[in-house]
């Protein structure tokens, strides 16, 4: 951890959000940009704060994930994140094998880390300039049981590219294909069914 972000931002904070750049405004807080190009987020709510940076915390160092300096009540210090997020990328570029690919490495990695949830949302997704994939807004890994990507199948089903990713996930790892087709076929005729 970098003493002089912690000391400066988390123990003494020492921000006027004046002199930071918004970046943005969601369901659970604000994201303001600070001079050393790290982030502060502003969450509505101290439990929702504490959640994510548990959740951060304990990943701490890995490579989908924006390092976190620290918290303190409703708000914590964290690497920002520069790129695009998904559901806009897949709009501009189309999703191609290679970033199928990685979607599929990020989905394994939740495996790895032990998530007992493993889905998120494409706006929880940024490609970064380098192609490199990062999550941000980590929200109930640990705590909620989802065995299938289904947020994120919603979101492709959406942007017309969620047979391509399944045909890249049977290819790629037919027992990831194997375990979530018909969970996702399921779900995508829902949904296709509540909008008649």
């Amino acid at each position: 951890m970098n003493r002089f972000i912690y000391k400066r931002y988390v123990q003494n904070f020492e921000i006027n959000l004046l002199n930071c750049k918004l970046l943005g405004r969601g369901n659970n807080g604000v994201v303001y940009l600070l001079p050393e190009g790290k982030i502060i987020k502003i969450c509505f709510e101290p439990e929702s704060c504490e959640k994510e940076y548990a959740i951060l915390k304990r990943v701490n160092g890995n490579r989908y994930f924006p390092r976190v300096y620290g918290m303190n009540g409703n708000y914590m210090i964290r690497d920002y994140v520069d790129g695009i997020i998904l559901k806009d990328y897949i709009k501009e570029h189309g999703l191609d094998r290679d970033l199928s690919i990685k979607i599929i490495d990020l989905l394994r990695e939740f495996k790895r880390l032990r998530f007992s949830k493993i889905d998120l949302r494409c706006k929880d997704i940024i490609v970064q300039p380098n192609g490199n994939l990062m999550v941000i807004d980590p929200k109930k890994f640990y705590s909620k049981q989802r065995h299938f990507p289904r947020h994120l199948s919603k979101g492709l089903y959406k942007l017309g590219v969620l047979d391509y990713f399944m045909s890249v996930v049977r290819d790629v790892s037919p027992k990831l294909y194997n375990q979530w087709h018909r969970d996702i076929k399921d779900y995508i005729q829902e949904k296709k069914e509540e909008l008649d």
